[in-house]
């Protein structure tokens, strides 16, 4: 069974950064995609960035410019980089790793962006 354990979530204030991360069971080389979601309090859980096995990234229109996601298939880790952090960034961000039909989620983080 696929295990994939977030960290890095935190309390930040608006305009301040925080870097999540995501340790897989296994190397992240066997998925063909991975990425990272969000899910806010009364709102439908949202794609906000992922990449491929080949280092292609999409974006969340919201975090375009702000977050950056990375991949270290050697330390089985996917990175997501958030800059310049917004009220509305609020939630709970979950990783995602898709291989085949399978989906795997992780349990999720909290990131609260308040002042």
């Amino acid at each position: 069974q696929v295990q994939l354990v977030e960290s890095g979530g935190g309390l930040v204030q608006p305009g301040g950064s925080l870097r999540l991360s995501c340790l897989a069971s296994e190397s992240t080389a066997n998925f063909a995609v991975m990425g990272w979601y969000r899910q806010a309090p009364g709102k439908q859980r949202e794609l906000v960035a992922s990449i491929s096995s080949t280092g292609t990234t999409n974006y969340a229109d919201s975090v375009k410019g702000r977050f950056t996601i990375s991949r270290d298939n050697a330390k089985n880790t996917v990175n997501l980089q958030m800059s310049s952090l917004k009220s509305e960034d609020t939630a709970v961000y979950y990783c995602n790793a898709r291989r085949s039909f399978n989906f795997y989620w992780g349990q999720g983080t909290q990131v609260t962006v308040s002042s």
